[in-house]
């Protein structure tokens, strides 16, 4: 028999049974967890030992956040390093680097690490033309992915051979100010050649002129949502800011398209209209980012955890399209533009779709 204790309970047994996992699930639309992720497949114990480098590579570039705040929360626990610690935070905050080429250094670029982490997927670079270093480039790079790891390998380090492929050019990936402000993380990104992606820093690089280029992964946070395997719809048709920059430095337009970025994690289903498609559209418009629930392999593992899988990446550079010096370029100037720099995207889809995409579910889409 019911008690009256029992009976006050009731409403908040009834509220923690509304907000179980499974009817939680239930209004995000979110699959179970037993259809998501399967049965764990373990990796034998006796893998080849380049490919427990390749792998501990990976590990390290997808922990690198973790990692460098781990250091820097250790270095103060020491306090006979404060001072020097004071002095590096107020150099973090003032230090205009990230906006002004970095720290590029071409020792770290060519670190054995980044060859390993490369060859994991692996990634490789596929040029057409040669691109001479006479004049200065901006790369636009498609798709984003879940965290842009071949847009890492082709113009953050040196792994893919970009200064082999492409002599004389100097490459400068750009990526979100934010980034700037971990402390050691920044330093690393800095020496690796990587900016922040503000109009005032890409207006720096082009500045200095020819033979320097800027990266941008133009379908930034809002594409990430988009990044399922098989599929390849690209942020793009609205995205007209970096034909303006390139314009008015006179900067040839180069489409990369990474064959395999969409391929190395699995996303949880968030179609447009659900539930958590809408949060990760708000979490995006208030920190500028977005938080994709998403899965791949473990370090241990071939089917669980936060490692990408080892699927092939081919970033295609496709043929640049020159622009005119226009300090101030008219809206109809930059359509036009626009308007070739997405055919020669289209182009390069039709003519390799079917040797690096073959796995595809969808075609590709300009949204």
């Amino acid at each position: 028999m019911e008690s009256k204790a029992d009976a006050k309970l009731a409403p908040s047994g009834t509220l923690l049974k509304s907000l179980s996992a499974t009817n939680l699930s239930k209004r995000l639309k979110i699959p179970p967890l037993s259809s998501t992720f399967p049965e764990i497949e373990f990796a034998p114990v006796n893998v080849p030992h380049h490919r427990r480098l390749q792998t501990a590579a990976v590990a390290f570039v997808v922990c690198l956040i973790p990692i460098s705040l781990a250091f820097f929360f250790l270095l103060c626990s020491f306090p006979p390093l404060w001072p020097f610690i004071l002095i590096y935070v107020l150099w973090v905050i003032f230090d205009e680097a990230p906006e002004k080429g970095g720290r590029r250094s071409a020792w770290v670029r060519s670190w054995r690490i980044w060859d390993y982490y490369t060859s994991y997927f692996p990634a490789s670079i596929k040029k057409e033309v040669d691109l001479p270093p006479d004049r200065p480039y901006l790369f636009g790079y498609h798709p984003h992915g879940i965290i842009g790891m071949g847009a890492i390998a082709t113009f953050g380090t040196d792994g893919t051979r970009f200064s082999q492929h492409f002599p004389g050019i100097t490459p400068y990936l750009m990526t979100l100010t934010t980034n700037f402000k971990m402390p050691l993380y920044r330093d690393l990104l800095m020496a690796l050649g990587i900016c922040s992606v503000s109009k005032k820093s890409c207006n720096y690089i082009l500045e200095k002129g020819s033979g320097n280029a800027i990266c941008i992964v133009i379908g930034g946070a809002a594409e990430s949502l988009s990044a399922h395997p098989g599929t390849a719809d690209l942020t793009l048709q609205n995205r007209v800011g970096f034909i303006k920059v390139a314009m008015q430095h006179g900067a040839d337009l180069v489409p990369v398209f990474s064959f395999g970025e969409n391929d190395i994690y699995e996303q949880m289903p968030n179609e447009k209209g659900t539930t958590l498609y809408t949060l990760q559209k708000h979490f995006q418009a208030i920190f500028g980012f977005t938080l994709p629930l998403f899965h791949g392999r473990g370090i241990l593992n071939y089917n669980f955890g936060l490692m990408p899988y080892r699927r092939t990446i081919v970033s295609v550079f496709g043929r640049p399209i020159p622009t005119q010096k226009v300090e101030k370029p008219s809206m109809e100037m930059v359509l036009e533009v626009h308007a070739q720099y997405i055919a020669e995207l289209k182009r390069i889809w039709e003519k390799y779709k079917d040797e690096y995409a073959r796995q595809r579910t969808k075609e590709l889409r300009i949204i």
